[in-house]
């Protein structure tokens, strides 16, 4: 039976506009494959009737909430509909950012000091209580989202009179905000397909740090593949960005982020839903090996279960 498969895009998170141009590059590149493949948007078209509509694949190229957290993932399961990327759980795990970090760090992952904080809880108490719960993180301080991507509602916070504000900004997005101590280095990332781990990339931005705008807004952000790092170096991560991805029980395709400082990896975040444009980041780790955007996109699909 010739395959008939569901891109999925868009969707209603934060990160609408982002999933829209990876899912048209997927759905594109699938196209010109020769595969039977149709864009759906969840904001117009029921996912529930995927099944009746004859698909048997589906492509999940949404990002955010309600596209990689496990929601869509737990539907197309009860659909028995094969699609790709991480199952339900490992698609829950990896948005949520401190429990992700709490499994990393409970078997010896490298992880930065952080705490999370409820928005209920944080209305109840005063400002100088979370002060004093913060203290042993020092500044300067990572405020963001704990369950947004694209580095939505993130702030870099250098003083105390700046971090309501920063909390404010996040609490819009998400009713709990992870506060992290900021580690000063640079940024790295590793894809994983399967258990073939790509070589990693050096993100070089001049901002404080790789934020919205350094990823979508600002052409200065330099992505460098072969990362540059040397040899004991390139294994180091990739065996951490491995452990990582496994930990959380991720499959299909997925990327491990870091943070190099004085020396040592820590990892921040894992994504189960990366961005798949020519210009996203997996796409040019797979360039480094040999793979097309094409051959890239058909073997995420072949990895659909």
């Amino acid at each position: 039976m010739i395959d008939k498969v569901a891109v999925l895009l868009g969707g209603n998170s934060y990160e609408r506009e982002i999933s829209l141009e990876s899912g048209n590059a997927v759905l594109s590149s699938l196209l010109a494959s020769g595969i039977n493949a149709h864009g759906i948007d969840p904001n117009y078209v029921s996912i529930i009737n995927l099944k009746k509509q004859k698909f048997t694949k589906v492509f999940i190229a949404l990002h955010g909430q309600g596209g990689e957290d496990g929601s869509i993932q737990g539907l197309l399961e009860f659909l028995k509909l094969p699609y790709t990327g991480s199952r339900i759980m490992a698609s829950s795990l990896s948005m949520d950012k401190w429990r992700s970090k709490m499994i990393w760090k409970a078997i010896g992952l490298p992880v930065a000091p952080c705490i999370i904080i409820n928005q209920q809880k944080y209305t109840q108490e005063n400002f100088i209580t979370l002060l004093k719960k913060i203290s042993f993180l020092g500044f300067p301080l990572i405020v963001k989202p704990n369950r947004q991507g694209s580095s939505i509602g993130i702030s870099y916070v250098n003083k105390k009179n700046s971090l309501k504000v920063a909390l404010n900004k996040a609490f819009s997005y998400d009713d709990h905000v992870l506060i992290e101590k900021f580690l000063s280095g640079q940024e790295y990332t590793v894809t994983i397909l399967e258990n073939k781990i790509f070589p990693s990339i050096y993100i070089k931005t001049t901002r404080e740090l790789y934020d919205y705008p350094a990823k979508y807004l600002l052409k200065n952000t330099q992505y460098l593949c072969p990362s540059l790092l040397n040899k004991k170096e390139e294994n180091k991560i990739k065996m951490l960005a491995l452990r990582a991805y496994l930990a959380l029980d991720c499959c299909g395709c997925g990327r491990i982020d870091f943070i190099q400082n004085n020396g040592n990896f820590y990892l921040l975040e894992a994504n189960t839903s990366p961005g798949m444009t020519k210009h996203s980041l997996v796409p040019i780790a797979a360039n480094q090996i040999g793979l097309t955007f094409s051959q890239l996109v058909m073997k995420i699909l072949l990895l659909a279960k």
